[in-house]
């Protein structure tokens, strides 16, 4: 740019007729062309979409922008495009919709049309010509001409066909008096791949800078970059607008660089460029974290900004990130302010599709069908942390999920009547997402009271010193593959080790364990049981086996061929490896490791490996792995087992493949631990009819008893599928309870979905509690893991309070060391 106030910007729009005429293909592909022959390009997005400038972003190598009149008033949009225009040979914006479609019932306010005008640019049209000929330059002839204030300076073909039929359109143009800048041939390696909001976010693309690279040396060839130049070039002069400025929006209300959080990573990618230049001109520093990853909040936080994305994509690994969500409850609790927006939202609910979140927000969240988009007017509801009630400011929506407030809630806003969104002196968060640029009162309040705030200090999960106890560490045990929880338990003892729901059995199951007993002079049928699983998970009565326990399907399993490369991920429950060595194979062990958070990395799993045996959720880590994760495993010539013992403990069994029907995979299921029936060995098998047939052939008559059977029907019930719900729900918040508490003394808990977590509480840990009355699981049996971690069962509150106790015991004097003689 040139000129003492930076008015002379070359620049062009690309827009089309309508949406789906590849203008982002297009826009993008010529920011990476232009850049990769040597201009210094800023790219721009007319809307308010967010996953348009991580394209951007990438071809140009500078921030993605965004240009919208309904979200930062008209005044505002040209000199935010000079601003981020600044330093730049050339600026590219990408229009929205069709030309002139704009907010409904404005004629045409905020479309690429408007923003054009505001901003004085050419319009380059991007038009799918596929099954076209003559009429492409009749539609584009209407185009230009529709607006006398919209320069229309020539069209871009894509998706040609052959090179008679674009001559003829070529030939139409040329009678519009419209040149052709491009010409792109039908290519679908040119698209881009589509969410349930639109494109899928850079961010979220295996290597997307090279896709985008890839993009530009493609389109560098279709288009005439020469021509589009002399047509950016030829735009007006922008008079005496000049740019934006943050600093003169907000001032900083002290010396010191607080630190505000940002949400990022692949989870949350939605936020505007402004939105952190506007904080860092307010005086603080922005730090971004990742909620995927990090396990607690960056140091010295004193303020948290929760953005936009696609929080229910990653619902079960965000879940999984317990130490992050312990960090961030706690900090939102304590009044760090926050501001949270659509995805954000959804991350402070209580649930997201079932997932536990962080719990700060008193709903439910949930996708729905229904698509919500909208430009809004919205009123503030009341005084808040960024807000001042009956303030209107302009916003959009976009989402597809749905919260509901819980009566007495303060809303953040009223949209058309509608209360929406949570408030509070310290915490905002709704659905609408608001451009700060446009609205910097609201930056420059957050941003006070970050200055005023006080800093967050984190939990530290750390491995407490080994406690120096006079009790001997634990005795080797003989054979640790066959080392289970009931080996821990004893008279006095307050029982953590054995993962038995504990609750008592319902009444509809007791009636009929009891009704069992009346037929038990008859030898035992299983077709019921068969009948019930397979109705609960949508199969057919051949995917079904009922088994005496899964302790009988592993052994099974271990039977059914001659394994020649079986795999047991560890750390998980012992007893598939040792039925596997029980019957003569080599087991190969693949183990998730710690500084992954005991996920699984696929790669770790041997190619030519037959079997694969897999624990979802794990244990005895609670580790629950993607269905994705899981599916992946699968080759033709491998069986895929899945022990889901635990998976009704998790609400809405999210990540479950047992309705699923796959080829090479059979699902395990017990029945004992969730309906406290340990006694009674029941439990099954789902797979392909095949694999069940074979099962079958290895399983002695008459294994799974009549009461067995009719424990099995009684869990597939309507009640018990009430009752499984209120129980798993239950569990979440007695394993919370427990994983706040530990992570509080700073013991290092691992992200858990099952009824327990696996915690490093030091060596002599597990023999002192045991000394004090507390009987938790060693880990030290589970291959992967040492002494210093154990798993402790998820009980009530009023009995996790006495585990509490017994930690914060002082610790007995160390034992004197006596001299050798």
């Amino acid at each position: 740019m040139s000129g003492e106030t930076g008015v002379r910007l070359p620049r062009l729009m690309v827009a089309a007729p309508a949406s789906g005429q590849g203008k982002t293909t297009v826009a993008t592909g010529l920011m990476a062309a232009l850049r990769a022959a040597g201009h210094e390009v800023s790219g721009h997005k007319a809307g308010p979409d967010y996953i348009d400038p991580g394209y951007h972003a990438l071809a140009t190598g500078r921030p993605g922008r965004n240009l919208d009149p309904h979200l930062v008033g008209e005044r505002r949009v040209a000199p935010l495009l000079l601003h981020g225009a600044a330093g730049a040979d050339i600026a590219v914006i990408e229009g929205v919709m069709g030309l002139h479609d704009g907010r409904l019932g404005t004629d045409g306010f905020a479309s690429s049309a408007h923003v054009a005008t505001l901003t004085r640019t050419p319009v380059v049209l991007v038009m799918d010509v596929a099954g076209q000929s003559r009429s492409v330059g009749a539609v584009a002839a209407g185009m230009a001409a529709y607006d006398p204030g919209v320069h229309v300076a020539g069209v871009v073909l894509n998706r040609a066909g052959s090179a008679r039929n674009t001559a003829e359109i070529e030939r139409s143009l040329e009678r519009a008096g419209l040149p052709v800048l491009g010409v792109v041939p039908r290519d679908d390696r040119l698209s881009a791949p589509s969410r349930h909001l639109g494109l899928v976010p850079a961010a979220e693309r295996d290597d997307p800078a090279r896709l985008i690279a890839r993009l530009g040396e493609r389109l560098a060839r279709y288009l005439d970059l020469d021509a589009l130049l002399a047509a950016a070039r030829a735009a007006p002069d922008l008079g005496t607008e000049e740019p934006w400025e943050p600093g003169r929006e907000v001032v900083a209300a002290g010396d010191r660089r607080p630190v505000v959080a940002v949400a990022g990573g692949r989870a949350f990618t939605f936020r505007y460029a402004e939105t952190e230049e506007l904080l860092t001109a307010a005086g603080c520093a922005v730090v971004t974290f990742d909620p995927l990853t990090d396990t607690e909040l960056p140091a010295g936080t004193r303020g948290i900004y929760l953005g936009g994305g696609f929080p229910e994509v990653y619902a079960a690994d965000l879940a999984a990130n317990g130490a992050l969500l312990h960090d961030l409850r706690t900090a939102v609790r304590r009044g760090i302010p926050t501001v949270a927006e659509c995805a954000g939202l959804l991350y402070l609910a209580a649930s997201l599709d079932g997932a536990e979140m962080a719990g700060v927000l008193p709903t439910a969240t949930a996708m729905t069908d229904r698509l919500t988009l909208r430009y809004a007017v919205a009123t503030a509801a009341a005084d808040s942390l960024v807000t001042r009630a009956g303030e209107r400011v302009t916003g959009h929506e976009f989402h597809r999920t749905q919260a509901t407030p819980a009566a007495g809630t303060v809303p953040a806003w009223r949209i058309d009547g509608e209360a929406t969104g949570f408030a509070s002196a310290t915490c905002h968060a709704s659905y609408l997402h608001v451009h700060w640029a446009g609205h910097p009162r609201l930056a420059q309040r957050f941003a006070d009271a970050v200055h005023a705030a006080a800093p967050h200090a984190a939990a530290r999960h750390v491995t407490p010193r080994p406690a120096a106890v006079p009790h001997a560490p634990s005795e080797p045990v003989p054979d640790p593959l066959r080392h289970h929880g009931d080996r821990e338990t004893g008279p006095g003892l307050i029982d953590f080790a054995v993962n038995v729901y504990d609750g008592g059995r319902p009444e509809w199951l007791d009636r009929a364990l009891r009704r069992s007993l009346d037929r038990v002079a008859d030898y035992p049928d299983p077709a019921p049981a068969r009948a019930a699983v397979a109705e609960r998970h949508g199969r057919h009565g051949d995917e079904v086996l009922p088994t005496a326990g899964a302790a009988e399907a592993f052994t099974l399993v271990a039977r059914l061929r001659d394994w020649q490369r079986p795999v047991v991920v560890h750390p998980q429950f012992t007893e598939p490896h040792a039925a596997l060595e029980q019957a003569g194979h080599h087991v190969t062990p693949v183990l998730c490791r710690p500084d992954r958070g005991f996920r699984l990395d696929p790669a770790d799993v041997p190619e030519e490996a037959d079997l694969v045996v897999i624990g979802n959720p794990t244990n005895p880590t609670g580790v629950l792995h993607p269905a994705e994760v899981v599916r992946g495993l699968r080759r033709a010539w491998r069986l895929v087992v899945v022990d889901e013992a635990f998976m009704d403990a998790v609400p809405g069994e999210r990540e479950s493949l047992a309705g699923e029907r796959l080829a090479g995979v059979a699902v395990i299921r017990s029945l004992t631990k969730h309906w406290s029936i340990p006694g009674v060995r029941a439990g099954y098998v789902v797979a392909d009819p095949g694999v069940i047939r074979e099962l079958a052939a290895h399983q002695p008559p008459w294994s799974v008893s009549t009461t067995a059977v009719d424990a099995t029907v009684a869990a597939c019930s309507a009640a018990a599928a009430s009752e499984g719900r209120d129980r798993a729900r239950a569990l979440v918040r007695w394993r919370d309870y427990l994983a706040d508490g530990l992570r509080e003394r700073g013991f290092e808990v691992i992200a858990s979905s099952a009824p327990f977590v696996l915690a490093r509480l030091g060596d002599g840990t597990h023999p002192l509690l045991r000394a004090r009355g507390i009987a938790v699981r060693r880990a030290d049996t589970f291959p992967g893991l040492g002494s210093d971690w154990v798993r402790v069962a998820a009980r009530p509150p009023e009995r996790t309070r006495r585990l509490f106790a017994a930690l914060d015991a002082p610790l007995p004097p160390p034992v004197a060391a006596v001299a050798a003689p």
